[in-house]
């Protein structure tokens, strides 16, 4: 019976106990909407506002880009008086200007092409020559239509710095000029096109120019076509003294008496600027001009140039220039330039 008793009493501290601490853990509990801090009002959840300062980046959208190469290029040959195996003492020097200037934005593109070369060679008892001469400067305006077709204009402006001559000898044996066969701005050439442009990629062109319109300008009263008689008030004599009719014919296309000539004309237009290796570049321009009074003998130029970086300043380019013009000649012409020397690339 006290057994009995004593487990009774031991039941019933415990459940006391365990009542009390739940009770306690109850006045623990805090309501969802209850403030944690005892303390009244909100001064101790206060949050001090801190200005950060934002720089000015004054950023903005820079819609042009820019390219430049600068060229130089030299070469010399020497030999001794008693040198008996043939050779000839010689020294050519040469540069080129090549700018690029291209404006994107949306669906517009304009770009700016100019190329200026020019180089001279001297020969032992020969008189120096140009040997590379050009003045180019390409400007285009294109809208696109779709990814690879759009509208484009363009005006084009050809010509050639220094004076070209004929040689020949005199009487004791030097060479002496003998004729102007072209000068700056005889010929100069202003070309403006109209038309669609195939252009898949950034390396690669097409111009078909439907609506073109050529300018012809000989501003070289030494190579300005004349008839017989303008001749002879001008020099004293006649152009061919077997025949004191005739005239100097039609000089670059342009006839007697005139300085200018205009044609209308359809144009194709190829450009190709591509990396063929990580040091090697392939640059050619081909050029289709058909006169639309006289289409069946289109005019044909394409240049190209293959250059080779040898180091970051050094480099091997092999250039050259096809030509068919029955204006100037009724054959075709051509000329190559290989060479070695400095080019500077900006941006590099």
């Amino acid at each position: 019976m006290n057994v009995k008793f004593y487990l009774l009493l031991a039941f019933v501290f415990v459940f006391s106990l365990v009542g009390t601490q739940a009770q306690d853990l109850k006045e623990l509990r805090v309501r969802p909407d209850s403030a944690i801090s005892e303390t009244e009002g909100t001064d101790a959840l206060a949050i001090k506002n801190i200005n950060v300062p934002i720089p000015n980046l004054d950023l903005k959208v820079n819609y042009w880009k820019h390219w430049t190469k600068l060229g130089v290029n030299f070469n010399q040959a020497q030999f001794s008086e008693n040198w008996s195996l043939g050779g000839l003492n010689s020294y050519a020097i040469g540069g080129i200007l090549w700018h690029k200037s291209e404006f994107n934005r949306n669906n517009f593109n304009f770009t700016s092409e100019i190329d200026l070369k020019y180089g001279k060679v001297k020969n032992e008892n020969q008189l120096a020559k140009p040997n590379n001469d050009r003045v180019f400067w390409d400007n285009k305006l294109s809208y696109k239509l779709t990814k690879s077709w759009g509208l484009y204009v363009s005006l084009t402006y050809e010509t050639q710095f220094d004076n070209s001559f004929t040689y020949g000898r005199n009487d004791d044996g030097e060479e002496v000029i003998t004729g102007l066969k072209s000068s700056f701005m005889a010929p100069g050439y202003f070309t403006e096109s109209f038309g669609l442009e195939y252009k898949p990629d950034n390396s690669f062109s097409v111009r078909f120019g439907t609506g073109t319109a050529r300018q012809t300008l000989i501003l070289d009263e030494r190579l300005k076509p004349r008839s017989a008689e303008d001749y002879y008030r001008k020099y004293g004599t006649f152009p061919d003294p077997n025949d004191v009719t005739k005239g100097t014919g039609d000089i670059f296309g342009v006839s007697e008496g005139n300085n200018f000539k205009n044609e209308l004309a359809f144009q194709l237009t190829a450009n190709l600027d591509r990396n063929l290796s990580q040091n090697l570049n392939l640059k050619a321009r081909y050029n289709l001009f058909a006169d639309y009074e006289d289409i069946d003998d289109p005019n044909h130029r394409l240049d190209a140039t293959l250059t080779a970086k040898i180091t970051s300043l050094i480099n091997v380019s092999l250039g050259g220039t096809v030509l068919y013009d029955s204006a100037l000649d009724g054959k075709v012409q051509w000329n190559q330039v290989l060479s070695m020397g400095l080019l500077l690339n900006l941006p590099k």
